[in-house]
This record gives structure tokens, sequence and C-alpha cells, in this order.
């Protein structure tokens, strides 16, 4: 295993023990909170009324109707009635990944950057050359690009080898611009970070693209049996939790990776722990 594997592994390893913190753990509820609310009341009170106005939508649509009808002459008229939920599965998830994305960075990372710096780097100078405004404006624009390239790769989402490729690499890049940044606000320079984003770029890109590829497991909740959509209400509770820990997890492992970075950078005295 070369230097980069090494210190990639060391960093997960380490992500999933700070996970396990009581203190992480408590302070998880918070995101799950916030993106399960929103998802579960949207579900409550519009679930149907949507249903119904994808649906509507979908039939004015000539191509889907063409499709629908040759997918009966298959045999296969189930699909009709599971089509809409399917449709709108697919605008809500990634909505409810970048709330709790966005819930993670702003209320678990500056807590999981502290606890990593202060166990295993005591010594390590907070030069401070980030905000927390910078931060979420950036994550906001950076979410919304996201958002974007997903909806520009619907049509190739039909391609069964790319649908396991796309949303993936675009959460893992979405990943990867939100935390590398926010791991390193409070304790690198502005030129620190900088230097380190475009040393460190294709590890930093790798762990992003891992936690996509983590990140899209619940989303095969839903795929895996099309009866699951009739149970969303109660299932985008469970994939929201996950989510909210995959992103926990995400923003240990960067925390990890980029502060032992910067502290080999500056020679600072690290603690094994």
């Amino acid at each position: 295993m070369g230097p980069t594997l090494s210190r990639l592994a060391d960093a997960a390893a380490r992500a999933v023990g700070y996970c396990l913190l009581p203190r992480v753990i408590a302070l998880s509820f918070l995101p799950l909170f916030i993106a399960g609310g929103l998802a579960f009341g949207f579900m409550f009170f519009f679930w149907e009324s949507a249903i119904d106005a994808v649906r509507a939508t979908l039939e004015q649509w000539s191509v889907v109707e063409a499709l629908l009808a040759f997918l009966d002459r298959m045999g296969l008229p189930q699909f009709r009635s599971v089509l809409a939920p399917l449709v709108l599965m697919a605008m809500l998830v990634p909505a409810v990944m970048a709330v709790a994305l966005l819930s993670v960075g702003l209320i678990m990372t500056p807590v999981i950057v502290k606890l990593v710096a202060r166990r295993r780097f005591p010594g390590l100078e907070a030069r401070r050359g980030g905000s927390a405004l910078v931060g979420v404006f950036a994550a906001v624009g950076a979410t919304l690009a996201a958002l974007l390239m997903l909806i520009a790769s619907l049509p190739f989402l039909f391609i069964p080898p790319l649908v396991l490729i796309l949303p993936p690499l675009i959460w893992g890049w979405l990943t990867y611009k939100v935390f590398s940044y926010d791991v390193l606000a409070e304790h690198a320079s502005a030129e620190e970070r900088i230097a380190l984003r475009r040393q460190h770029r294709l590890p930093l890109l790798a762990i992003g693209v891992a936690c996509g590829y983590l990140g899209a497991a619940p989303a095969l909740i839903f795929s895996l049996n099309a009866a699951a959509l009739f149970l969303a209400p109660f299932l985008i509770l469970v994939s929201v939790w996950l989510y909210t820990w995959v992103f926990c997890f995400a923003t240990a492992w960067f925390a990890h990776y980029t502060l032992a970075a910067l502290a080999a950078q500056r020679g600072t005295v690290e603690l094994v722990v």
C-alpha cells in the first residue's frame, strides 16, 4: 500500500471511531431532525397531491404515453402505477441529500474539526484563512450546481451503467467541494488551504467519490422493489438517517486527512489517538 493510500485508510479508520463518539452521535440528531422533518412534512401533507400532479404532467407527454403503451403490450402494466411515485422520488431524494449535507456542514463539521484538532493536533495553530459565511455561500452554490448537473444527467440515467456512475460522481464532487473547504477554514491560512487542496486534489476527490457511492445506498431502498415506493413516507426517514451518517463520516474523514496533511506541512507533532 502506497503512502497516500495508507494515509487515506488511516483517516477513514479514525473517522469511523470519531463518528461513534457519544457527543457526535448526539449531535447527529439535529441534521436528522431538520432534513427528516422537512422530508416527512412534505410527504405527509403533499405526497398524494404531488403524485397526482406528476402523473397529470406525464400523461401530457406523448413520448411517455407511448412508452407506457409499449410496456402494457409487453405485459408490464404495473409500471404505469409506479411511474409517477418513481419520478417524484427521483426529484425528492436529491433535495433530501442536499439538505442533509448542508445541515451536517453547518452543525457538525465545526465540532468534528475541533475534536480532531484538539485530540490529535493540540499544537496546530488556527490561522483562520476561511470564514463560515464564505463556506455557506460556497456550499449553497456548489449544491445548486450539483442539482443542475443531476437534472442534466437524467436522460443518461436510463442507460444502466451510467445510473451507477453519474450520480455518485456528482455527489462525490459536491462532498469534496463542501467539506474540503470547511475542514480547513479554521486552521489553515488561505494560502495553505489553496496549496493543500491543489496538492491533495486526487486523494480528496477520492474521499468525496467514495462517500458519494456510500450516499447512493439509500436510493437502492426504492430501486430494489417498486412496492417500496408506497412505503416512501417511512423509508425516507431511514434514508435521511443514512445520509446524515454518510456525511458525518465524510466530514470526519476529510478532517483527519487534511489536518494531518496540514500538520505534516508545518512540522506539527501529532498525538496518536
